[in-house]
């Protein structure tokens, strides 16, 4: 494909070709003067041009992080790489090189444009997050399998596609079977598609698209009854009570309880374990909603609270932009009259009054910052005490909930260890029912044997309902005590950037005075 660098060194892009590049390809004349003494940052630049460069490896583009335009042709590339964090790249050129397969694109969502021609791939896949692409140039490639175009039929944005010059390009229903597949496409192999070939291929094709809509309906309909139940399942997670609304507890409870799952079988055991998980199930449910409910009240005092937070910043900045707007009026007619002054004691005297008038700005902007410090500082305290009540009220009924799925456990326990007693009393007897398994039956040997197999059970559903009711306990104060502390940081970390913001336009202000130089007021 590229052969052009055979007697040239292989290249990785490193630090000393994107700076030569980013040169060559930035401002000229007296703009690329200043340019090339200030220096270019990386961050800044938008469009980057590395063709005919003999280069083997992606490397260390990470820098330029609001690139849009990236030019690789023309290199030996072997591997798509290095450019997971190119996420604003909007079109990319990797054509005339020899990559095989497609892959290293997973985070590059605004692509629009990707040509990939004259190379070595054979199969189109990977392309998944480019959900943007209307443009895809595969021309020259190996790709052999009419089923790739089944693929691409995912990239509603797609107008343009070139796949010239593959094996698949020379099957006789290549452009017919195309154009029905894809019927958004608009040009193909760098020609427009006249309506009536659209509507050849369509009817040409007609039942087996609508086979294949039909499958793509369902599996669509899948992915979206997935997605729902992964929402609905972190909306539980986030109010702690995810697999509380049916059975799962229970079942839980049972399914590694072998012991409890033997002696279900026993005479009267399975009404009872019934009546038992109705009126568990019944608990946890009372939890799950409970929780929702609660989940509920902790956002809306959240919101409220980060309402309040927003609009006091937002009083306070207009206030101090008042006063500064006020001082800056002042401070221009200021500088004015001194620059026509001639009469260097009345200089001297106007620059003082200038600078007391900083020093008052000054004075005025901390203050407003400590007057907002002190009255979000008592907003935080109140949420805080508003949220820790919310959450120990939510901890408090959850634990007399769980109190009775315990006493639930309990009262189970003590009927079955009667139904097993009683049973143990018919196997001494020889009453035993013939019916059960041998290995039931190995639990009635005596009296110890049975009740140490009852109790066992019973220890392990103690232990689940335990270690739910923990986890639940422990999330919630986990949350409550990270959610309190961020908002205590971020106060912190505004309130230091406000106070850096205020010494840096004081100095500036301060700086502006100082450099009124007296040989400039006299000019």
């Amino acid at each position: 494909m590229n052969r052009l660098y055979d007697s040239m060194e292989p290249r990785v892009i490193d630090d000393g070709m994107l700076k030569l590049a980013v040169g060559e390809q930035g401002p000229q004349e007296e703009a690329g003067e200043l340019a090339k003494q200030e220096g270019i940052l990386f961050k800044d630049v938008l469009s980057l041009q590395l063709d005919f460069r003999n280069i083997l490896r992606i490397d260390n583009l990470w820098q330029f992080e609001n690139l849009r335009k990236l030019q690789l042709d023309n290199n030996i590339i072997e591997k798509i790489e290095g450019l997971e964090s190119l996420t604003h790249l909007v079109w990319l050129d990797l054509s005339f090189n020899n990559i095989e397969t497609i892959e290293g694109l997973d985070t590059l969502v605004n692509l629009e444009d990707l040509s990939l021609f004259n190379n070595r791939i054979s199969n189109i896949d990977s392309l998944d997050a480019l959900v943007k692409l209307q443009v895809l140039s595969l021309g020259n490639n190996q790709i052999d399998n009419m089923m790739n175009i089944i693929y691409l039929r995912r990239f509603r944005c797609l107008r343009t596609l070139s796949l010239s010059g593959n094996p698949v390009s020379e099957a006789e229903d290549y452009k017919m079977f195309i154009c029905a597949y894809l019927p958004d496409l608009v040009y193909l192999d760098f020609r427009r598609i006249d309506d009536h070939t659209k509507e050849v291929a369509e009817a040409k094709h007609h039942y087996s698209i609508e086979e294949l809509k039909h499958r793509e309906n369902l599996m669509q309909a899948r992915l979206e009854e997935e997605q729902a139940r992964r929402e609905e399942l972190e909306k539980h997670k986030t109010a702690f009570v995810e697999h509380l609304n049916g059975s799962f507890l229970f079942d839980s409870m049972y399914a590694e309880d072998s012991e409890g799952n033997k002696l279900s079988s026993l005479p009267g055991v399975s009404e009872l374990l019934e009546a038992y998980r109705d009126k568990f199930v019944i608990i946890c449910v009372n939890i799950f909603e409970y929780g929702l409910k609660q989940q509920e009240k902790r956002k809306t005092e959240l919101d409220t609270f980060n309402e309040c937070v927003h609009e006091a910043i937002q009083e306070n900045q207009e206030q101090g932009k008042r006063k500064i707007a006020k001082f800056e009026e002042k401070h221009l007619m200021s500088l004015s009259a001194i620059r026509e002054e001639l009469e260097m004691p009345n200089i001297e005297k106007m620059i003082l009054e200038c600078s007391a008038d900083i020093s008052e700005l000054f004075d005025a902007l901390m203050t407003l910052e400590m007057q907002l410090v002190e009255q979000l500082e008592e907003t935080i305290n109140m949420f805080e005490r508003n949220i820790v009540d919310l959450v120990g009220l939510f901890i408090e009924n959850v634990q007399s909930l769980m109190a009775q799925c315990r006493d639930l456990e309990n009262h189970h326990h003590e009927k079955l260890l009667e139904i097993s007693i009683s049973t143990l009393e018919k196997a001494v007897k020889g009453d035993l029912d013939e019916d059960l398994s041998e290995d039931v039956r190995a639990l009635f040997v005596d009296k110890d044997t049975i009740v140490n197999a009852v109790g066992a059970s019973h220890d392990i559903h103690l232990l689940k309902i335990d270690n739910r009711e923990d986890e639940l306990v422990t999330r919630i104060n986990s949350w409550c005590t990270r959610l309190v502390d961020k908002i205590h940081r971020d106060e912190i970390m505004r309130n230091r950037k406000r106070v850096k913001e205020i010494n840096l336009y004081i100095d500036h202000m301060k700086s502006e005075l100082d450099n009124l130089e007296y040989s400039d007021i006299l000019d």
